[in-house]
C-alpha cells in the first residue's frame, strides 16, 4: 500500500505527554481519518507482532502481509476497513468483546457481508438475539457443527443423504485417510475420493487376474516355508556333493561332535541359533535327501509340514532338481502376488470392494464436494466476522499504543501499555514498568541510553516450560539492597507468579535523594577499598619479611655467655632519638596549629553562619551529583528499550520525575510504637538526655577554654 495523503483535512486534537506533542485519538472520526494523519506525527512507525500484551490473533489480522511487523499502512488499512463496517465510528473506541450485529453499516458492502455472516453464525449456534462475542466465533467447530456444507471442500457422512454414499465416505476414511472438516468431524475431499476409487478399481482387476494356486489354500504358507528352508536344503546338497567328491571330508562336513560338546553343558533351549546353524540333515555323500531320515530339530517341524504339501506321499527321497522343480511351481503365483495393486483397500474385503466398484458413488460424492465448495465465500465471510470482533475489541487499544502512548501515560491507569508485561517485587518495591526482553545482547547495548536504573531478571515458573527474561525500571528510592543474584518475584499480566533472579543491572540515577548520598557512598567505598588494599599489602610485606628472615636464619643458635660474663649492650644513638622527637614535635605543632585555626574560625561564626557553612560544604560535595542526576532524570526515555525489542519509535517518550514516581511504589508502614523483643536494652531516656547534656557542656567548655587561652596569648 502506498503512503497515504497528508492533506490533514480532519481537525485533530493534540496533547503534550512524555515530553512530546502527540495526536489524541478521542473520537471515532479520528479513526476514520487516520489516512490523512501525517506519518511524522505518529509515535510509532512499526512494532513486532510477537511479545505484546494483546491477543496475537488480533495483531495477525492487522498484519495484512504477514511479515511479523505492524506498520503505519497496516494500521490505516485496518482503520478504513473497520470504519466502513460499523454505522457509528465512536463504537470502535469502546473495546468491548461483544457486538450487536444490528450496528453493522448495511449500506456498505463490507458491513452487509458481515451482517449476513453474523446472522448465519447466530443461526448455526442456535443463539437468540443479535449480540455476538469473540468467544462465539473463536470456536469454528461449534459454528459449523450442525451444517452439512461449510465451504472447505470436505464432506462428512452427514453431508450425504443416501446410505450408500454415507457408507462410501466411511470406507474412504477407514482406508485412504481423512481430513478434519470445519465442523470438527473427519471427512474426505476430492483428492481422497479419487485415490480411493482408483485403488478399489486396481485391486478389483488384480484380484480377478489371479492364476490357479499350485497348492490350493496352503499355497501362501507353503511358499513362506519354502523361502525359509531353501538355503538350508541347498546347503545340504552342496555338502553331500562335496563329501561324495572327497569322502575323507565327510566327518568335517557333517555335524561335528566338538561343536555339540561346547554347548552340551548349557541349557540347549537357549542355543537355538547355534543348533540352527548345523546342517539340515546328516551328510553321507549321497545326492538324495531321505525324507524319512532325521532332520535338524530346529527345522524339523517346518520341513515335515512343507514336504507334506509340495511332495506326494509316495515320495521317499528328493534330489536338488526335485526341490528346484517344486519351487518353480510358485513362480507364476508369486509374480501375481507381487504385482498387487490397490492394497490400501484390501481390509474392506473382496466382496465389499466388488460392490463399491460395480455400484460406484464417485460421481455423487464429487457433486457433494462441489456443492460444499459453492459456500466457500460464505464461510470466508464468517471468518471475517471473527476478524471484526477481535479488532472491535483490540483495535482501539492498538491505536492508543501506536499512534500515541495514551495507555502508558494515562493518569487513571485503566489499561497498561501493550509493552508492559507485569510487575516485579524487589527490595520492598513494586516495579510496574516491566518489559519482556527478546534480544538480551541488543538490550544491554542500548539500555544505558534510556537513562533509567534497570534490573534484568531471568524468570521461571512450574506452570510454564523454559525461562523468560524481563527488564524492570526502578524509578523511586535508592539503590538499597539490589544486587546481581538477588531473588525476587515477578507477576505477569495474567497473574502467573514467576521466580526472578537479577542477572544484570544498568546503573543510572534513581532519585535526587539517592544522588545526594552517592558521593559519600563512593568515598566510603573508596576508603574501604583503600584500607583493604593497604592492609593486604602490609600483610603481604610482613609475611615476605618473615619468610626472608626465616630463610636467612643460621642453622645453629648462638651459644649464650656464662652467667658471670656481661652481655654486649646495644649502644644508645642520641642523634637518632633526637630526630624522632623533633619530627614528632613538628607534627604535633602542625596539627595543633590546624586545629587552633579551625576552632578559631568556627568560634568567630554565628550560629546561622555555622549552619550555612555546613550546608555549603555538603553542597560542594553533593551538588554536582544532584545536578547531574536531575538532568538525567528529566531525560529518562523508554524509546531505546522499545527499539531494542524491534520497535521503530518516532517520538521521544520520556519519564520525568513526577511520572517516574507512579511507576514504582515503595512499602510504607504506619507510625506505631513497637518494641523489638531482641533489641539491646540501654539506658532510660532521661539518663541519655543527661549524659548528652553533660557531653555538650564538656565540649562547649573545652572550646571556650581554647578560645580564651588563644585570646590571652
Amino acid at each position: 500500500m502506498a503512503l497515504f495523503n497528508q492533506e490533514n483535512k480532519h481537525k485533530w486534537e493534540f496533547e503534550n505527554i512524555g515530553g512530546s506533542s502527540r495526536v489524541k485519538i478521542s473520537t471515532g472520526e479520528d479513526i476514520a481519518n487516520l489516512k490523512d494523519l501525517d506519518p511524522k506525527m505518529w509515535t510509532v512507525l512499526s512494532c513486532p507482532v510477537k511479545g505484546l500484551e494483546i491477543d496475537e490473533k488480533s495483531l495477525a489480522y492487522i498484519d495484512s502481509d504477514s511479515d511479523g511487523k505492524i506498520r503505519i499502512n497496516d494500521v490505516v488499512a485496518t482503520a478504513q476497513w473497520m470504519s466502513s463496517a460499523v454505522s457509528s465510528h465512536d463504537a470502535l473506541l469502546d473495546g468491548a468483546d461483544s457486538f450487536d450485529i444490528e450496528d453493522f453499516n448495511k449500506e456498505s458492502e463490507i458491513g452487509r457481508k458481515l451482517y449476513c455472516s453474523a446472522k448465519e453464525i447466530l443461526s448455526n449456534l442456535g443463539k437468540e438475539g443479535s449480540v455476538l462475542s469473540v468467544s462465539d466465533t473463536q470456536n469454528s467447530e461449534a459454528i459449523f457443527a450442525k451444517t452439512r456444507f461449510n465451504g472447505d471442500g470436505i464432506i462428512i457422512p452427514a453431508s450425504a443423504d443416501a446410505q450408500q454414499e454415507k457408507d462410501a465416505i466411511e470406507a474412504i476414511i477407514s482406508t485412504v485417510g481423512s481430513l478434519k472438516d470445519r465442523s470438527g468431524e473427519q471427512g474426505v475431499n476430492e483428492e481422497l475420493v479419487n485415490n480411493f476409487y482408483k485403488a478399489a478399481d486396481e485391486y478389483y482387476k488384480w484380484y480377478n487376474s489371479a492364476p490357479q494356486a499350485p497348492f490350493g489354500e496352503n499355497t501362501d504358507s507353503a511358499y513362506a516355508s519354502y523361502m525359509k528352508l531353501d538355503a538350508k536344503v541347498r546347503d545340504f546338497f552342496m555338502r553331500s556333493s562335496l563329501a561324495s567328491f572327497s569322502p575323507e571330508s565327510t566327518a568335517t562336513l557333517d555335524v561335528q561332535n566338538s561343536r555339540i560338546e561346547l554347548i552340551s553343558a548349557d541349557n540347549l533351549c537357549t542355543k537355538v541359533e547355534q543348533i540352527g546353524d548345523y546342517p539340515l540333515a546328516r551328510v553321507n555323500g549321497s545326492n538324495r535327501l531321505d525324507l524319512s531320515a532325521s532332520v535338524n530339530p530346529i527345522w524339523e517341524r517346518e520341513f515335515r509340514t512343507l514336504v507334506s504339501i509340495i511332495f506326494p506321499q509316495t515320495t521317499k527321497s528328493i534330489t536338488i532338481e526335485d526341490w528346484s522343480e517344486a519351487g518353480s511351481k510358485f513362480k507364476e503365483y508369486i509374480t501375481w502376488k507381487e504385482s498387487k495393486a490397490g492394497a490400501v483397500v484390501e481390509p474392506l474385503g473382496i466382496d465389499r470392494i466388488c460392490s463399491i466398484v460395480t455400484n460406484s458413488c464417485k460421481d455423487a460424492l464429487m457433486a457433494l464436494i462441489k456443492r460444499d465448495l459453492m459456500l466457500a465465500q460464505e464461510a470466508a465471510d464468517i471468518e471475517q466476522v471473527d476478524k471484526f470482533l477481535h479488532l472491535y475489541r483490540d483495535f482501539g487499544r492498538v491505536l492508543r499504543n501506536f499512534v500515541t502512548f495514551q495507555d502508558f501515560y494515562d493518569k487513571n491507569r485503566k489499561h497498561k501499555a501493550v509493552f508492559q508485561s507485569g510487575t516485579l517485587l524487589i527490595d520492598k518495591r513494586e516495579c510496574k514498568f516491566c518489559m519482556r526482553v527478546e534480544n538480551m545482547a541488543k538490550h544491554k547495548t542500548m539500555a544505558p541510553a534510556s537513562g533509567m536504573y534497570l534490573v534484568y531478571c531471568d524468570c521461571t515458573t512450574k506452570s510454564h516450560a523454559g525461562a523468560i527474561q524481563i527488564v524492570a525500571a526502578v524509578t523511586v528510592g535508592g539503590i538499597g539492597d539490589i544486587f546481581v543474584g538477588k531473588n525476587a518475584l515477578y507477576y505477569d499480566n495474567d497473574g502467573v507468579e514467576w521466580d526472578a533472579v537479577v542477572t544484570s543491572i544498568v546503573d543510572n540515577p534513581i532519585s535526587i535523594a539517592q544522588a545526594f548520598w552517592s558521593p559519600y557512598r563512593r568515598i566510603a567505598s573508596a576508603v574501604e577499598n583503600l584500607i583493604g588494599k593497604n592492609a593486604a599489602e602490609k600483610d603481604a610485606k610482613l609475611m615476605d619479611e618473615v619468610n626472608t628472615k626465616l630463610a636467612q636464619a643460621p642453622k645453629t643458635l648462638p651459644t649464650e655467655k656464662p652467667e658471670g660474663e656481661k652481655k654486649d649492650a646495644i649502644p644508645f644513638d642520641i642523634g637518632k632519638f633526637a630526630g624522632i622527637i623533633a619530627a614528632l614535635g613538628m607534627a604535633v605543632g602542625m596539627i595543633g596549629t590546624a586545629v587552633t585555626g579551625l576552632v578559631k574560625g568556627f568560634v568567630n561564626l554565628t550560629w546561622w553562619q555555622l549552619i550555612c557553612t555546613f550546608a555549603g560544604i555538603m553542597l560542594v560535595i553533593s551538588g554536582p551529583s544532584m545536578v547531574m542526576a536531575w538532568l538525567k532524570l528529566r531525560r529518562r526515555n523508554i524509546a531505546p528499550l522499545l527499539n531494542a525489542n524491534g520497535w521503530a519509535i518516532n517520538a521521544s517518550s520520556k519519564i520525568n520525575i513526577l511520572f517516574g514516581e507512579t511507576l514504582t511504589s515503595i512499602a510504607t508502614y504506619p507510625k506505631l510504637k513497637l518494641k523489638d523483643p531482641y533489641a539491646k536494652k540501654g539506658l532510660p531516656l532521661w539518663k541519655k538526655l543527661l549524659i548528652s547534656l553533660g557531653l555538650l557542656i564538656v565540649v562547649g567548655g573545652g572550646i571556650f577554654c581554647l578560645f580564651y587561652f588563644y585570646i590571652c596569648a
